[in-house]
């Protein structure tokens, strides 16, 4: 006996929407790929001739050595001082309950929910203030003020899954809260610690807004420079552009699923529900 699928109106339309939505979503990034490796495509369906030309121009063109070497050293740079400032700041939030732990959670979220073009100018006029803008400095200053609440919002779950009788058991035998950190919690919690930093790495290198005020000529991550190659004065081959593009969204794509074999997209959700009491 086979069973019908009956579904409502409603259902078939959203549906009909969301595969619309990734049809065309699928057909923007096709075409991206295919001029990327296109050497003359005008009004067929697919070019006459095919090249890799395209990638080793927009190396060379964009100067992407130094460009990808920025973004690695921004990356590394922002992902370290969020684990070393966010894991501390998510154990006393996971641990301790004190007047204000939830308010101080909600000021933590702010970053996060809140447009970085919001907070991003005034924060870049500070920095050109002091002199930290338009340089290195400047870049890792301005993507730590979302990183390090995302760090805390990622570990905090992590911290929560480990039992509290591990760390009094540690402590009844002599060991101190340094050590109990370092020799128990800090093992048990390195899915978690490589997770965020992956989480952050993602996050900075698809970061334009907080980048683009706040970088200079040498100090622009592969975002900032993609935009400066598509908006910039002169003719550019469209290929090279696209080849460049290609190379942003297979990083980002690699990071994404090295992020997800480590944590579970739904367990941030459930925590951002759970506002600590």
């Amino acid at each position: 006996m086979r069973r019908r699928i009956v579904a409502s109106p409603g259902a078939w339309v959203v549906w009909g929407l969301v595969a619309i939505f990734f049809a065309v979503l699928a057909g923007v990034i096709g075409s991206v790929v295919v001029n990327s490796f296109g050497v003359r495509w005008f009004d067929t369906w697919l070019p006459r001739a095919w090249t890799t030309q395209w990638y080793g121009q927009a190396w060379h063109d964009f100067t992407l050595l130094p460009v990808l070497t920025v973004t690695l050293v921004v990356c590394l740079l922002v992902a370290g001082i969020s684990v070393l400032v966010g894991v501390p700041a998510a154990y006393v939030l996971a641990r301790r309950r004190f007047p204000g732990s939830r308010l101080m959670y909600l000021l933590f979220l702010l970053p996060i929910l809140m447009p970085p073009i919001t907070y991003g100018i005034p924060l870049a006029t500070v920095l050109y203030k002091y002199g930290f803008a338009g340089h290195l400095s400047g870049v890792v200053l301005a993507n730590l003020v979302p990183s390090v609440p995302f760090v805390i919002l990622t570990m905090t779950p992590f911290i929560e899954q480990i039992d509290p009788a591990i760390e009094r058991a540690a402590r009844m035998c002599g060991a101190r809260t340094r050590h109990v950190f370092a020799s128990i919690l800090a093992p048990l919690l390195v899915p978690g610690i490589l997770a965020a930093s992956i989480l952050v790495v993602v996050r900075t290198v698809g970061m334009f807004e907080l980048t683009f005020l706040t970088a200079g000529p040498d100090s622009q991550t592969l975002v900032v420079a993609l935009f400066y190659s598509m908006s910039a004065a002169g003719i550019r081959a469209q290929q090279s552009v696209d080849a460049m593009a290609v190379i942003y969204c297979l990083m980002m794509l690699i990071l994404l699923v090295a992020a997800l074999r480590f944590v579970n997209p739904t367990q941030l959700v459930a925590r951002v529900k759970e506002d600590p009491e």
